[in-house]
């Protein structure tokens, strides 16, 4: 693995005002670049989350450029958080900035909150070779008092691109039943794999959510 341990700290441009942003930098002869998305902003995610933080490791470790952002309204970032909807054009923006940058074929990934509006927007650009959902929120989220947020994927049934989902066996937002459904539903290629004794955040199993990643990314996007 590539260690890179230089990180750019900018702002994007995004729909709803500047989006605040970190790169951890890939190598030179980079042959990728990665965009991972955070969890619920109402629900305390930031790209300071450690699963996001992880998921970022994983891809920074071939050497590709890894961006994070929050989402609009989210610590540094303008706007207001816009219940999924406009979150998909900030993920377009972060998109759009790689690839400016770079001019490198795109990989994506997130988690929760970030699989669910992220894969919206990177399935349907043709920039983006390959797909990653992460604890991906196939069952109704909610906190307490809050009305239960429950979010569609019938868009993934024509999301051709290599596809990895990876989740925990005891995933409370994303119960194992509905989440087999889900990857049954969705054209190869396609992975699966559940993490035994996780749950949403992977909270012990955050090792065996990086190999998962690198695993996948070998056999997938680098062979």
């Amino acid at each position: 693995m590539i260690s890179n341990s230089s990180i750019r700290s900018l702002y994007l441009d995004g729909a709803a005002g500047r989006l605040e942003a970190l790169l951890n930098n890939g190598a030179d002869q980079a042959t990728h670049a990665a965009v991972v998305c955070h969890p619920h902003p109402l629900f305390g995610g930031t790209l300071h989350n450690k699963v996001v933080f992880h998921t970022m490791k994983a891809l920074n470790g071939f050497g590709f450029p890894v961006l994070r952002f929050n989402f609009r309204g989210t610590g540094l970032s303008q706007g207001e958080h816009d219940q999924g909807i406009g979150e998909v054009a900030d993920v377009r923006a972060a998109l759009d900035w790689l690839d400016a940058e770079y001019h490198l074929p795109l990989l994506f990934a997130g988690f929760s909150f970030g699989a669910a509006v992220g894969l919206r927007a990177a399935c349907a650009d043709s920039r983006v070779r390959a797909v990653i959902g992460v604890g991906t929120p196939v069952g109704p989220v909610a906190a307490e008092a809050e009305e239960p947020r429950v979010y569609t994927f019938d868009f993934m049934q024509d999301c051709a691109k290599p596809k990895l989902f990876v989740s925990g066996a005891r995933d409370q937002f994303g119960p194992r039943a509905k989440l087999e459904t889900l990857f049954a539903s969705v054209p190869e290629p396609k992975k699966l794999v559940l993490i035994e004794g996780a749950d949403h955040f992977f909270e012990g199993r955050l090792r065996e959510l990086r190999e998962a990643i690198e695993a996948w990314v070998k056999e997938r996007v680098l062979s």
